[in-house]
């Protein structure tokens, strides 16, 4: 799935704070879990959305608004969720989105109208871009050696497919034996553990003692938005994440019209959602080995274009759709690792890297709001029929392969 918030690492100090001591990795990891509880609040909706349809009469149209809406605060206040976290602290800012999280779920598991529950999303919202955008820095800073970060930065980039995996496999069951409303209380719960893991053992943030070196926050921004590589960047992640969250989102609903039980239905959206990160994980590889990124990126659009097609256009039976889907995710996870390396080479300087990837996640999460409900509303029209999503997916591919030209021949 799309992953955000390494905005922050331009950020961090390059080696351990030195008015504390480093406490090394196994304090990084506490970090990357707070990126694990937090995705597992995106995670948490789709196995419920058969039951919600039923229980609150929720459309399919406002189910894709619920998936899309936690991405409204990463859209619309990426760069400046950046500054905050700069100005704040890294280990505030990460607090305080936990916060945030486990308030929006405690309201969402109360919440009696479809109204109420996207209030909810939306604090979630905010929350989730408050949890995950320190994390890189706060892991720079947590570690030292250029090996040992890297290996915690790429396990970073997992936090996002892994945490909504976990959600969507364990979920269904939870449901089942405890109900939607007291399993979300109980991960609001969970959140606040963490919260509390992370205030008593990462480090408090250092005072800042002098302002960042290089131009003003509106300096750096002019800077960036007048130059074409972010914006390629940054519109090749919007039409990759907008068609992932829109079938992956939708995988239990998928699944189950097709045949599968919901708790089946659960286990194989949690295995497709969590392919991704191998694709995240094989990317960084790749690109070591001096792949060229432009290539990773068209495999990764091809393959997402053709699996779509293939899972959608009615030649294959459930097993056949399933195993398309298995490879839509998996493969595609090749063009956000690609794309994080890019927004960092295609900075116009190294003072606008942060929000270079802040934009990128602007526009990521445009992604991820728009496509869900264009989605449903597309099947909806067809009465249910989910040949849609192969049309969206294509023409977002389609875009995608002609941006993977463009910044190709940027990087000659």
């Amino acid at each position: 799935m799309p992953s955000s918030s390494n905005r922050a690492v331009a950020a961090a100090p390059l080696h351990a704070d030195h008015g504390a001591a480093a406490p090394g990795s196994s304090i990084a990891w506490l970090v990357i879990g707070s990126g694990v509880v937090a995705a597992l609040h995106v995670g948490k909706l789709p196995p419920v959305i058969p039951v919600l349809r039923t229980e609150l009469g929720l459309t399919l149209v406002q189910a894709g608004f619920l998936l899309s809406v936690m991405q409204v605060a990463g859209m619309l206040l990426g760069v400046l969720a950046g500054l905050l976290a700069d100005r704040m602290g890294l280990r505030r800012t990460m607090l305080l989105g936990l916060c945030l999280l486990a308030l929006g779920c405690a309201l969402g598991a109360t919440a009696s109208q479809v109204s109420l529950l996207l209030l909810a999303r939306m604090v979630e919202g905010i929350g989730l871009l408050l949890a995950v955008l320190p994390a890189p820095g706060l892991i720079r800073r947590l570690v030292q050696g250029p090996q040992t970060l890297n290996l915690l930065l790429g396990a970073w980039g997992a936090y996002m497919p892994t945490g909504a995996a976990t959600a969507m496999l364990f979920g269904p069951g939870l449901y089942a034996a405890l109900g939607w409303r007291p399993a979300w209380l109980l991960l609001s719960g969970l959140t606040l553990c963490w919260a509390f893991l992370i205030w008593h053992k990462v480090p408090a943030d250092p005072a800042r003692s002098a302002a960042l070196p290089g131009p003003g926050w509106g300096g750096r921004l002019r800077q960036t938005l007048s130059s074409a590589g972010p914006w390629w960047v940054a519109l090749a992640f919007c039409v990759y994440s907008g068609q992932w969250l829109a079938v992956v989102g939708f995988l239990p609903t998928i699944q189950t019209q097709a045949g599968w039980s919901l708790g089946v239905a659960g286990v194989l959206s949690a295995a497709t959602a969590g392919a991704n990160a191998t694709g995240n994980l094989a990317a960084g590889r790749l690109l070591a080995r001096h792949w060229q990124p432009g290539h990773l990126l068209a495999i990764g659009y091809g393959s997402m274009g053709l699996a779509c097609w293939v899972a959608f256009s009615g030649l294959v039976g459930p097993v056949g759709q399933f195993i398309a889907l298995l490879v839509f995710s998996s493969v595609s996870g090749l063009i956000p690792g690609t794309l994080f390396s890019l927004a960092v080479r295609l900075a116009p300087s190294g003072h606008t890297v942060s929000t270079t990837v802040g934009w990128v996640q602007q526009l990521s999460s445009l992604g991820q709001f728009a496509g869900p409900p264009t989605v449903a509303w597309l099947v909806a029209r067809q009465g249910g029929d989910w040949s849609p999503a192969w049309w969206f997916s294509s023409g977002c591919c389609v875009i995608g392969l002609g941006l993977a030209c463009l910044l190709q021949r940027r990087l000659r």
